[in-house]
This record gives C-alpha cells, structure tokens and sequence, in this order.
C-alpha cells in the first residue's frame, strides 16, 4: 500500500511540475537596494552557511535561524533550470548573503519523477552537514547521469521500476551511477543502500509535493520563495540576487 500511495504522489507530482518558472524571468526587475538589512557575525570560527540543520517540511536550511531574510527554493534534481541555477547561485548565495547572517536558505524537494527521488533519497542518505555541498554536486553529475542512464534504454529503467518495492530506488541508483557517485563522497556502500530502500522517507519525500502546491501553488521548478512570499519571474540567480539587494540583504 504504500508503494502504490508513493508513485501516486509521484504521478500526481508530474501532472503538475513542470522545470522552469511559469512566469519568464525578468533582469531588469527591480534592483533598487532597500533599506539596508544589518549583518549579524556567526559565533566565533563558524561560518553561517555551516549552520545546516533539517525543517519540519522536510527540507535542509543554512543560516542564521533569526535571519530576517528567509528564502526557500522548490527544486528538482532532474530540472535542468534548476541545475544551472546551482551552478550559478550555490557560491555566491552563500558567501555574500548566507554568511552575513542577513539570509538563511532552505532548500525542499519538488519531486518529478523516479529518477528525482531516487537522487533526493541519495542527497539526504549521509544527514544535514553534507546535504548542501553534496546536492551541489548532484546537480552538477546531472547530465552525465540523464547521458547514462539514456544509454542503458527506457527498458532498462521499466524493469528496476519493477522490481520489489523497497529495491526499485536502488535498481534506478544503479542504472544512474548514483552508488559508486557517492561512495566517492564519502557515504557507505550499505548506508545508500539502506536509505534508497527506506520507502517512508521516500513517501515523505513526495508527499511534500502536496504542501508546496497547497501552501504555495507551486508548479515548476524553481520556485523560490522569500519570506513566506512566492517571487514571480524569478528562476535564475541574477534575478534572485537582484530581489534581495533589493530586500536590503
């Protein structure tokens, strides 16, 4: 029962996500700076962006919990709008707004497919302190592992979705190089594999799909929100930073 309530979810989750904003992006929104947002210094040989600690939406945030500023960005493992906008905006986001204690950012998946949960389940397996550098990387192996795993053919990918239940995570791992990507990362053969076969976290993983589209009508990736509000047009890091020089950050 709960496989079948998760590729639901899953299911639901493709009818509505979409990669790339609804709204095209606007760069020449505007960038007139705010009323300057006071830094706050992280406690003594700490930097803010090593603040990391998991949400009770199931997400992962960095900062300063009383930073003024708080983003959250719905993202997709397999959206490439979102890949290139951690290209882009993972550094500078949190060296020059993080890090000054002015913005805390968390970041919850918005599932699209198989693949996308299977790489979620892999980006959490090691817990919150390696979470943000190793999503990062994630997302940069993302055309190299769409290049794998399109070379091994759809047949190869229908038969890992039917194997057991708690193992078809872990057969779409393997089909996408995932287990030998993070065993080199540091996380334990047996420990991946234990997480990809955890299927209450992978339904909680999707079920947050429910709660972005009911709290925040989110329909693409990304979608970013700041300070409980969704930002229009708003999908690539110039316009993001823009936003918050213009929040005052």
């Amino acid at each position: 029962m709960r496989m079948l309530f998760l590729l639901a979810t899953i299911g639901s989750a493709l009818a509505l996500a979409s990669c790339g904003s609804k709204t095209a992006d606007n760069p020449s929104n505007a960038a007139t700076p705010g009323t300057p947002v006071a830094a706050v210094p992280a406690p003594a040989g700490t930097r803010w962006s090593e603040n990391v600690a998991e949400t009770p939406a199931g997400g992962f945030v960095m900062g300063n919990p009383g930073a003024p500023i708080k983003l959250i960005e719905y993202g997709s493992f397999t959206c490439p709008h979102c890949a290139e906008f951690a290209k882009t905006g993972d550094e500078p986001l949190a060296k020059d707004f993080v890090d000054t204690g002015k913005v805390s950012f968390e970041f919850r998946n918005f599932i699209r497919d198989p693949l996308d949960i299977t790489v979620a389940l892999v980006a959490r397996c090691g817990g919150k302190d390696p979470f943000f550098p190793l999503s990062h990387q994630l997302f940069t192996n993302q055309a190299a592992m769409f290049a794998l795993v399109q070379a091994k053919g759809d047949s190869a990918f229908q038969e890992a979705m039917k194997a057991p239940q708690n193992q078809r995570f872990v057969r779409v791992a393997e089909l996408a190089g995932l287990i030998d990507f993070a065993k080199q990362r540091g996380i334990a053969e047996n420990q991946l594999r234990s997480c990809l076969a955890d299927m209450t976290k992978a339904e909680a993983i999707a079920k947050g799909n429910e709660v972005a589209v009911s709290q925040f009508k989110v329909q693409g990736t990304p979608t970013i929100i700041m300070n409980g509000t969704p930002l229009e047009g708003v999908a690539t890091w110039p316009t993001l930073e823009a936003k918050l020089r213009e929040a005052g950050a």
